[in-house]
């Protein structure tokens, strides 16, 4: 027999309005409340009634996770850490969600219009056109890891600035004054904040920055190993060198190793994003963390406030950044 209502009152001690409030409006009932009674449901395995629920109040309930990024899959490391983080907050709610990259979302354009969704979570370089098309169907969106120029709307990034003064003063703090950076062809947001920040930090330190030792490459070991190699064979080259993510970085370590240089004694190597490659190099690589649990978490935050349309919905979320130190500094 499947589990009730009643059920769940029984084993939660709250009456059964408040538990349909707790699914229904999550947000009128006090955390420990809906604690106990989505714990008391997930002991139960109860699971309300979507469809009668979305017929009553005229709502699908469901709502979208699109990553915006090149070649990207749902198991890409950093969205997949995103997407947890949604998943999470999602299930203490009465929300649906549907997961998709926007290439596959867009391929099938009748079948996602179908989906009818209430609101989206766009997590990268997400098109502007595409932003605008949710829009005009009156779909609420949240940005996650970017923000569109031009465009007021809800965005959880990290703290970009913080996470590279991190770095850089590390860097400095090492006794490093002749410092590059190798920026990958990514995200334009992204790029953009880190390469701005970097030269901010290094103005701020009176550390002047050759523009021979800031070098722009693809997203990828190979490439960024190549530009590396340019930088490491110059008479001035760098001692040390900030990658603009692990990936980059991990390039940077490379092309250190085929030049038969030393890491951290002859260049020292500072990735971003903290992701699990940084402790499959050697030496292990030192890299600025993002909570992207955290920012995940946050976004469905957001969507939600703007669903509800009570209060006002915070433009700007900042995720707070920090340095993971290992071997390669």
């Amino acid at each position: 027999m499947n589990p009730t209502i009643y059920d769940v009152s029984r084993l939660s001690g709250v009456s059964t309005a408040t538990i349909s409030r707790a699914f229904s409006n999550p947000e009128l009932v006090r955390e420990s409340t809906r604690r106990k009674v989505f714990e008391a449901a997930e002991v139960l395995h109860y699971y309300p009634n979507a469809i009668a629920r979305a017929m009553a109040r005229q709502r699908t309930d469901k709502i979208a996770f699109l990553i915006c990024k090149k070649d990207a899959t749902i198991l890409d490391e950093f969205y997949a850490g995103i997407c947890e983080g949604i998943m999470r907050e999602t299930n203490k709610s009465v929300h649906q969600l549907v997961i998709s990259t926007a290439a596959d979302w867009g391929a099938m354009p009748s079948t996602a219009q179908n989906k009818q969704v209430e609101g989206v979570i766009l997590g990268g370089n997400a098109p502007a056109d595409m932003v605008t098309d949710f829009q005009s169907r009156n779909i609420a969106v949240v940005l996650v890891n970017n923000r569109v120029a031009g465009m007021e709307l809800p965005c959880v990034i990290s703290d970009e600035y913080e996470g590279v003064r991190l770095a850089v003063e590390h860097l400095i703090s090492r006794g490093h004054r002749n410092i590059a950076m190798i920026a990958g062809r990514f995200s334009p947001y992204i790029v953009g904040e880190r390469y701005s920040a970097f030269l901010a930090v290094t103005r701020e330190h009176g550390i002047r920055v050759d523009a021979q030792h800031v070098k722009m490459c693809d997203a990828a070991v190979e490439s960024a190993a190549q530009a590396a190699m340019d930088l490491l064979r110059r008479k001035d080259r760098p001692t040390a060198v900030f990658g603009a993510n692990d990936v980059i970085a991990g390039g940077v370590m490379k092309a250190a190793r085929r030049l038969g240089m030393r890491i951290p004694e002859d260049v020292s190597v500072v990735g971003f994003d903290d992701s699990s490659v940084c402790t499959m190099l050697e030496p292990e690589l030192t890299s600025v963390h993002i909570n992207c649990r955290r920012m995940g978490e946050l976004s469905v935050e957001r969507l939600q406030a703007l669903l509800s349309g009570k209060g006002e919905c915070q433009m700007t979320t900042v995720v707070p950044t920090e340095l993971r130190v290992r071997g390669s500094t």
